[in-house]
């Protein structure tokens, strides 16, 4: 029996899981290998975890996550108005399976984007797609698919996505076509995925933000019908070199 053929012939047939793991116990002494029935879990196992582990690297390369965040990383104290327990909540990821959106606010650099990263991180981890879009992207998307013609095909790519995150909410002016598509996009999303917004702006101003009152109405509506508010505190923790 060649044995490294039976390993070439596993990544012929891309089990490359099942290919290193049967490389590892052909090394062992005979006595130590595990019978079939043992060898063959242990291979099923491995080349589950592999695809896992391959499939969580392509979600967080899809991604465009901002930060490298993960949630341990997060700091919870009364300080910044976010306990152990809001941060486990969310990291169940029941407010995507529901769904619920989550709305951050707070002052520059007391970690919005971080902890919405940290979170989209943990999203992808647990096998939901996740996509990051902060607003100056947000715009250069809309204004590009309008030009080329595959704005709908933008929606419905956006839509898909299990989790969207918009970041910098408010830091851009919005015109009559960006707050359509913003409208849409929270329309398709409403009641099925949820999305993750972060914004120096406190929730209450946002309307103002948004301009056009009916408009802002709608939006406004799909978005906090059903949300987490985290209304995060403290002095700017990048001047700290402290985790955010």
């Amino acid at each position: 029996m060649n044995l490294q053929a039976t390993v070439e012939q596993l990544l012929q047939l891309r089990l490359e899981g099942m290919a290193h793991a049967y490389a590892a116990t052909i090394q062992l002494p005979v006595q130590q290998q595990a019978p079939a029935h043992e060898l063959l879990a242990t291979l099923v196992e491995a080349e589950t975890l592999h695809r896992q582990q391959r499939r969580i690297q392509l979600y967080l390369s899809l991604s465009k996550l901002r930060f490298d965040a993960v949630l341990p990383e997060v700091e919870c104290s009364a300080r910044r108005n976010l306990s152990t327990d809001q941060l486990a909540t969310l990291a169940s990821c029941n407010f995507i399976r529901q769904p619920q959106n989550v709305l951050i606010t707070g002052a520059t650099g007391c970690g919005k984007s971080f902890l919405a990263c940290a979170l989209g991180r943990h999203a992808c981890q647990m096998g939901y797609k996740t996509l990051y879009l902060n607003m100056n992207r947000f715009i250069e998307k809309i204004a590009t698919a309008k030009l080329d013609g595959t704005y709908v095909k933008l929606l419905n790519q956006i839509e898909k996505v299990p989790l969207l995150i918009i970041d910098d909410f408010g830091l851009q002016p919005l015109d009559q076509t960006l707050r359509l598509a913003l409208l849409q996009i929270l329309e398709d999303r409403y009641n099925k995925k949820p999305v993750i917004v972060a914004s120096q702006l406190p929730v209450p101003t946002w309307h103002e933000y948004l301009g056009e009152p009916t408009i802002a109405d709608a939006i406004m509506d799909r978005l906090t019908a059903s949300a987490h508010v985290l209304d995060l505190k403290g002095d700017s923790l990048r001047k700290k070199g402290n985790k955010i």
